[in-house]
């Protein structure tokens, strides 16, 4: 067979391992993964490329390497070809194998930021890395900066003054390992990121198997 992956690019090496290691063709295209935070936008932007891949008949099915997403893939429509997604609200279940395993680590700490190497490399820029929802100190003036843009001085400083109130109820930064490639910058970020807000760090070995 002969697969498009469409897939965000915060699972960028685990999708490129996994289309590697397939029995099967699969052509892969990937996503900015900022694009999460506009749900509305970001079903646009895969229903489009869901039917771009609907017209190349070489294709057999179309796979997205996505979770739920904050509605994002919800009420996204299949043509001719199958389409494939994973059951899942977002990408940690896909980086942890399983919804059982995630909600078993949402149970024993719901005050969790986490991190993947992806994330930390595919930052808006090397000097502004992300975390998966997490509202991370060197993105606190560019944000600032944005809203201000958007919607004025006040309303700005309000929005990045919650913000920050939201981080007194984390106390774990987990850096989720894949065991592709060597994750050291991004395991160094996430136990700084717990070390400057006084959360514990945890690795947590990932699961390849939903991606698979």
């Amino acid at each position: 067979m002969r697969l498009k992956c469409i897939a965000c690019d915060a699972l960028a090496r685990p999708v490129y391992w996994c289309a590697a290691h397939s029995p099967h063709i699969v052509d892969v295209s990937l996503k900015r993964f900022g694009w999460h935070a506009v749900p509305h936008q970001l079903r646009q932007k895969l229903q489009s490329a869901i039917d771009q891949v609907e017209q190349d008949s070489r294709y057999d099915a179309v796979v997205l390497a996505y979770g739920l997403c904050g509605t994002a893939t919800a009420g996204l429509r299949a043509g001719a070809l199958p389409l494939i997604i994973p059951r899942a609200h977002d990408c940690i279940t896909l980086f942890l194998g399983c919804c059982d395993r995630y909600q078993k680590e949402f149970d024993a700490c719901p005050g969790t930021y986490w991190y993947v190497q992806d994330y930390v490399e595919r930052g808006e820029s090397e000097d502004t890395p992300l975390s998966i929802g997490a509202f991370t100190s060197s993105r606190a003036d560019a944000v600032y900066v944005e809203y201000v843009e958007k919607y004025g001085v006040d309303n700005a400083t309000y929005l990045v003054d919650v913000m920050h109130e939201w981080q007194e109820h984390y106390e774990r930064a987990a850096f989720i390992d894949l065991g592709i490639g060597e994750p050291g910058t991004g395991a160094v970020f996430a136990r700084q990121e717990a070390e400057q807000h006084g959360w514990r760090f945890e690795r947590l070995a990932g699961d390849l198997a939903l991606i698979k």
